[in-house]
């Protein structure tokens, strides 16, 4: 695969902070198994939460989950189902705020998780920009491989979609 077919999107941004092989899977076009019960919580908490603000925005490569204005600023919100994988959550918020950022747009972002009742505010700061430089790479590195990543075992695989490619 020519790297330069492909770009990096906030779910893959997602993806390589929690499993790299998964990353591979999704950039060659290697679907999920669409009927698993976790993939459908997912969707319903998207769909039913934060009605009153603006959601999926496509803009470019990405897709923006809440967009809203206070006085001050520009919103950028991020809908997940758990805090348990904040890091890359917060990775692929960064990710989204970062593209926006170098369209002249300048936004703060939040993390929401409905089923928790929290909210975590996101700042786009150089050291950021900077992992998310190394991050990039990295994964146009693991894009442009002609086989996946070896699996390993992580809490994240009894809930993934990918469970039995992986580990039949």
């Amino acid at each position: 695969m020519n790297i330069d077919e492909k770009q990096i999107n906030g779910t893959l941004i997602w993806y390589y902070y929690v499993c790299k092989r998964e990353v591979w899977l999704m950039a060659h076009n290697i679907v999920a198994d669409q009927d698993n019960e976790f993939l459908d919580l997912g969707r319903f908490i998207h769909e039913k939460s934060y009605d009153r603000d603006r959601k999926e925005i496509s803009i470019g490569n990405i897709k923006l989950d809440v967009l809203k204005k206070n006085e001050e600023q520009l919103i950028v919100g991020e809908v997940k189902k758990s805090s348990k994988y904040a890091v890359s959550a917060r990775m692929q918020l960064l990710f989204y705020l970062s593209k926006m950022q170098q369209m002249g747009v300048t936004a703060k972002g939040q993390l929401l998780f409905p089923e928790e009742k929290k909210r975590e505010e996101v700042i786009l700061d150089d050291t950021a920009i900077k992992e998310l430089e190394n991050a990039e790479k990295a994964i146009y590195e693991i894009m442009d491989s002609n086989v996946p990543p070896k699996q390993i075992k992580i809490p994240f695989c009894k809930n993934c979609a990918y469970l039995e490619f992986c580990w039949s």
